[in-house]
């Protein structure tokens, strides 16, 4: 019995060995990200997933409270040369790190990549590509992308006699539907919608109407005429009509879900946000409408790796990377987020297929990704956009016109170009 006792407690001692060994022997990365709430909640479940699903690598999670925080955070640790091995960055950050020389090459590890094929790269969406694309090599990878989209209250669509399956496709089928629900009631005036001044709203608008946030050259054009096209039509609605009201933060958000307002603009996962508390309504989705052309503009992060000497851990941040946006995670990441699956063969999935059949009217949403574009590559536009909003709010509230606000937009827009081009 005691020699059993002993044979016993050997082999107890051996598989503890044998799994510390394995557990010491995956390479760890550290993983910087500014999701949190419902997105970072599904987020941290695919991680752990993707832990448990290997032996090679683990994935370290430090979730910073915003992306401004977290690009604060970033600059602060490439000073410090104690950068992550990967983390979600925005275009205009990768240009600035391409310039300091800390990032790694995706090109260089896709060349080297048997596993990954040009069939691999060709499913990711041309906007996608497109958008990490910089000096002819790839620096990061999308990540968690989405598109402007409209969410709209089809029992007030009903009620008002219109079709609650249709919503209006043009600027001008819109400013009418907006019209229609601004009526005065009891114990609030309902209203078509509301607008937080959106600078991702107004380059919606400024691709539709045919212009562009800079030409060729690289110099802010968003103030042409294309753009006070624009914007004069959201403050027309504003102050015209009366059938739209400025609101702040999430204020807009409720009072859609209040059915104040019967459409909502807003980013494709905000109805993961609306779905934390219960719709008491058929709720409806929409694409944008459009006006000269059908372009809508991407936004939301990528991610990228950080050099660190180590090509172990540069290597199994690629692993990670690739494993989270293959065809099945994406399309997961998709219908519990709500973000834009990265890969068109997504859409073949059972998982998007299921999600498609209970809310159908997204895949013309997904379909925007077909004619998307993306904001500018350059540093300067990070802080250029947050002024731009600023010179939106001025315009909204009449301090000045759209040609002015624009105006003063893009001349501090090219400003910043230049104190960064030196």
């Amino acid at each position: 019995m005691r020699k059993f006792t002993i044979i016993l407690m050997l082999v107890v001692l051996i598989l503890g060995a044998c799994s510390k060994t394995t557990q010491s022997s995956k390479v760890k990365i550290t993983f910087w990200h500014g999701l949190s709430g419902p997105l970072g909640d599904v987020l941290t479940d695919m991680i752990i997933r993707f832990n448990r699903s290997q032996n090679e690598v683990e994935v370290v999670a430090n979730p910073i409270s915003s992306y401004t925080a977290l690009s604060q955070k970033l600059m602060a640790s490439i000073q410090a040369k104690k950068q992550p091995d990967i983390a979600q960055v925005f275009e205009s950050w990768t240009s600035k790190y391409v310039a300091s020389n800390v990032l790694v090459n995706i090109s260089d590890l896709i060349a080297n990549d048997p596993d990954f094929t040009d069939e691999n790269l060709q499913d990711i969406y041309p906007v996608f590509l497109q958008s990490i694309t910089y000096q002819d090599s790839i620096w990061s990878w999308p990540f968690n992308k989405s598109v402007r989209a409209y969410f709209y209250n089809k029992d007030m669509f009903y009620r008002a006699g219109l079709d609650p399956n249709h919503f209006p496709a043009t600027w001008d089928e819109f400013r009418t539907y907006c019209r229609i629900f601004t009526k005065e009631a009891k114990p609030r005036n309902t209203y078509g919608t509301n607008f937080v001044p959106n600078e991702w709203q107004f380059i919606n608008l400024l691709a539709q109407a045919g212009g562009q946030i800079i030409d060729e050259n690289g110099r802010p054009v968003f103030n042409g005429p294309e753009g006070v096209e624009a914007l004069t039509y959201l403050t027309d609605l504003l102050h015209k009509d009366k059938s739209v009201y400025q609101s702040q933060g999430y204020d807009g958000q409720n009072d859609f879900m209040a059915g104040i307002v019967s459409m909502y603009e807003g980013s494709s996962v905000s109805i993961t946000h609306m779905r934390q508390q219960p719709i008491n309504f058929n709720i409806g989705y929409a694409p944008l409408p459009t006006y000269r052309t059908n372009k809508s503009a991407i936004s939301g992060a990528n991610i990228v790796i950080f050099k660190s000497g180590d090509k172990r851990r540069e290597e199994a941040a690629w692993k990670f990377i690739k494993w989270f946006t293959d065809t099945e995670q994406t399309a997961e990441w998709s219908a519990r987020t709500c973000y834009m699956p990265l890969r068109k063969s997504a859409l073949q999935t059972d998982v998007l297929r299921d999600f498609l059949a209970e809310s159908p009217q997204f895949e013309a949403i997904f379909a925007q990704l077909e004619d998307a574009i993306f904001e500018p590559q350059m540093g300067a536009w990070f802080e250029a956009r947050q002024q731009l909003k600023d010179y939106l709010e001025k315009a909204f509230k009449q301090v000045l016109t759209p040609k002015e606000a624009l105006d003063q937009a893009a001349a501090k827009f090219a400003q910043l170009i230049e104190e960064e081009q030196g």
